[in-house]
């Protein structure tokens, strides 16, 4: 059991990052000069969302969790709780980035429908993106390395 949900948890974590970078990639490369083209990359980062992080992200979360329960050790582990905060925090993070996707496009759409130009509406709107996007990166990669590199995280003075 502990095997198959290890594995499962370092594919989530592959899932997780590819979907981060993918999503890097479109809002590097997709083409925003208009509004349909606008549209199109929201379609795509939508797909990367529902289908490939979401998943990605409850699947990495749940096998974590799991794991926690299935190796009792775990639970006496330090750096198993700080991946856990860390978890949560990547869980928070890639949920208001999801749900503040729609409420963007829609800003984003009032404002060029009420005839605002739409390179500094999406310019602001990108940077934002950028913003959380690598906050949520770095999170993934740092609980990434606390799961490989597992430190002991000791208090000072404490003798294990």
């Amino acid at each position: 059991m502990r095997r198959l949900l290890k594995f499962l948890h370092t594919f989530a974590a592959c899932g997780m990052i590819g979907a981060l970078l993918a999503y890097a990639l479109v809002l590097t490369y997709a083409p925003q000069d208009s509004a349909q083209s606008y549209a199109d990359l929201r379609t795509t980062i939508a797909a990367l969302c529902n289908y490939m992080l979401l998943p990605s992200m409850a699947v990495a979360l749940i096998t974590g969790l799991l794991a926690m329960v299935a190796h009792k050790p775990f639970l006496d582990q330090r750096w198993v709780w700080l991946k856990v905060l860390l978890g949560l925090s990547v869980f928070e993070g890639t949920l208001g980035v999801v749900g503040s996707k729609a409420g963007a496009a829609v800003g984003l759409s009032a404002k060029i429908a009420a005839g605002e130009p739409m390179a500094e509406a999406l310019a602001q709107t990108i940077a934002h993106e950028w913003t959380a996007l690598t906050v949520i990166l770095t999170l993934t990669l740092a609980n990434i390395a606390l799961g490989v590199w597992r430190p002991r995280l000791v208090r000072r003075g404490e003798v294990t």
